[in-house]
Formats: structure tokens, C-alpha cells, sequence
């Protein structure tokens, strides 16, 4: 084993749009193992949305990054080293590597993965973080009903994906907004929506309005700016509107949404935001129930794969503006090597 590795960091704070300027892929010593910890090769990282708001020196729910600090993000690998008996040298973890090849880490702030549930990588995606938000965020806050109407904005996301296949078998009708013919294509043929809008044509919101006749009982937000000032406009008595991110706006210098506050209390809506880390006992059930639904055929996924680590920031720029197809992850190092 080489005694350096690869790390990507933030070089500079954007300005607004992201650039290639803003990462370097540095070379880095090798990690230590800490007492009572594991050293880990990672397999597969995660490129997750949330990452983007952390570049800017503003203040938010976790710290955020200065020029220099190493890119966070979930991932899953392989031990290679382990004081830990219930994680031993050959097992599978997932946990928050950031963006290098290998990483010590607390093996109490790891878990096991459980390669019969999917593979392995899915542990950073449909049965990871991502899998967890859609699940809890629909089931816990947009509470479906039979019969509801349930809209998710980037519905051919790894996120959004999920939230509608979860809304299908909770029985509602689910109307997907995703950018491009394609996108909406998979949406509807492959992930079983009732419909999907692509949000750059230029009759959406007649579309929309087509699309929910019954109105919104339930809307998943990922997008946030027009997206969401357009479904906000059609929600229903005691709808529940539930704020996972806002997408559309991590490139912008405006963070303010132009809906019409007070349509909340006209229709009684709840309006709810969470953080998926919040909530870590939630996850061990949700990816049972998902993992189940996936051998039922009733779930399924795709993933958007880059290979290598010099990759991670093109694709984390792709991602963001809607170049990838599910979950996007960055291939660390072959998992059969």
C-alpha cells in the first residue's frame, strides 16, 4: 500500500456558479488508524446536493467549509484495518469518508453494511442516506393517504426516484417534475409515476394544472424558486409540504422563494423542513421496508457512476445541474480488487 493517497478540498469559496477552480486533488499521507477505530478503502462515494450550501461561508446547520478543508461526503469501503470485533479486516461500512481513498474512522460512527440487503454501493444510495431521507420525509411529514395527490420535484433524482415509487405504494396518484423528455420518459415508464412535467417547457404550469385536478395533498420539495412557488399555488385544505433542499438556488445569490405566504393558512398547510441526520433511528427500518419493496419489483433505482476521484468534481458539478440519472456516485476503487 502506498504511503499517499488522493484527497479532493475546496480550494476557494465559489462565486455563485461552481467551477474546476474550486476543487484541487492534492496528494495526501496516508491516514492512522486511531485506537478502538478502522482504517478503511473506499469503494464508492456519494455525491449528495447538500454538499453545495457547505462551500459558502454562510451560516447553516453544520459548520462550513474554509479554502483547504477536505470535501465531505458519505461513503462505503472496505476495512483494511480494525480494533473494532464486530467491524473485523474484510467487512463493509458506510460512513461519512469525504472525498479520498481511504480514511480512519470511529467505528461508532459507522455501520456494518449487510451485503444481502443490495450491493454495496447501494449503501451510499437507495439503502443509504438518500434511501433514508425519501423515506422518512414522505412517510413522516407528507404522511400519504390513499387517493392523495403527491407531487416530488426532481422526481428522476435519487431522493425524488424514491419518494414517488414509496407514493405509488402508499396507493396516492404522483405527478413527478424532472428536467428534459428523457428524465420524464424513466419517470413515468420505468419508476411507475402518473405523470411527469419537464420544468423547461414553456407551458409548465398549464401542464401542471392539468397534470393535479384534484390539487396537491402532499408536495416534496427538492428544487425549491419557481418549482415550488408554482406547486405551492395549487395545494390543498391541510396539505403537507414537505423541504428536503432547494436545488435550484445553491447556485444563486437569492435564497428567497416568491410564493404567496399566506396561501398556508388559507389551506391549513403544514410546511416542514428536516435534516435526515437528525433522525438516525428511523433509518434501520426504512431500509428493511425498502430493501423488501426492491425484491417485491415494487422500488426500483439507477445510479450515475464516475470513475476515479479526479472525476468527483465534474460529476458534483453535473449533479447539481441535473446531468445525472439517480443516484450519482464516484467509483473510489474497484470493489473485487
Amino acid at each position: 500500500m502506498s504511503a499517499k493517497q488522493l484527497q479532493v478540498r475546496m480550494a476557494r469559496h465559489p462565486d455563485r456558479v461552481l467551477c474546476a477552480d474550486d476543487f484541487s486533488v492534492v496528494e495526501a499521507d496516508m491516514p492512522t488508524m486511531a485506537p478502538g477505530g478502522l482504517l478503511a478503502q473506499q469503494l464508492y462515494l456519494s455525491l449528495d446536493p447538500y454538499v453545495r450550501p457547505m462551500m459558502d461561508p454562510v451560516r447553516s446547520y453544520v459548520p462550513h467549509l474554509n479554502p483547504g478543508d477536505l470535501m465531505p461526503g458519505f461513503g462505503v469501503g472496505r476495512v483494511l484495518k480494525s480494533d473494532s470485533d464486530a467491524l473485523p479486516v474484510g467487512s463493509y461500512v458506510a460512513g461519512r469518508f469525504g472525498w479520498q481513498e481511504f480514511a480512519s474512522l470511529d467505528a461508532a460512527a459507522v455501520r456494518r453494511i449487510d451485503s444481502g440487503l443490495g450491493p454495496v454501493s447501494t449503501a451510499v444510495g437507495v439503502l443509504g442516506m438518500p434511501g433514508a431521507t425519501a423515506h422518512y420525509g414522505l412517510t413522516q411529514l407528507g404522511k400519504p393517504q390513499p387517493g392523495d395527490t403527491v407531487v416530488v420535484s426532481a422526481a428522476s433524482g435519487a431522493v425524488g426516484s424514491l419518494v414517488g415509487q414509496i407514493a405509488k405504494i402508499k396507493g396516492c396518484r404522483v405527478v413527478g417534475i424532472a428536467g428534459g423528455p428523457e428524465k420524464c420518459r424513466y419517470v413515468i415508464e420505468e419508476l411507475g409515476f402518473d405523470a411527469c412535467l419537464d420544468y423547461r417547457a414553456p407551458d409548465l404550469v398549464e401542464r401542471f394544472i392539468a397534470a393535479t385536478p384534484d390539487y396537491v395533498d402532499v408536495s416534496f420539495e427538492n428544487v425549491g424558486g419557481p418549482i415550488m412557488d408554482m406547486v405551492m399555488g395549487r395545494l390543498n385544505a391541510h396539505a403537507r409540504v414537505v423541504l428536503c433542499g432547494a436545488i435550484s438556488q445553491y447556485n444563486t445569490a437569492s435564497r428567497s422563494t416568491g410564493f404567496e405566504v399566506f396561501e398556508l393558512v388559507r389551506q391549513r398547510a403544514s410546511l416542514t423542513g428536516f435534516i435526515i441526520s437528525e433522525h438516525m433511528d428511523h433509518w434501520p427500518g426504512a431500509f428493511a421496508e425498502i430493501a423488501q419493496w426492491i425484491k417485491e419489483g415494487k422500488v426500483r433505482y439507477r445510479e450515475s457512476i464516475a470513475h476515479g476521484l479526479r472525476s468527483a468534481p465534474e460529476a458534483f458539478m453535473g449533479m447539481l445541474t441535473g446531468k445525472n440519472l439517480g443516484k450519482q456516485l464516484v467509483r473510489v476503487a474497484d470493489e473485487n480488487a
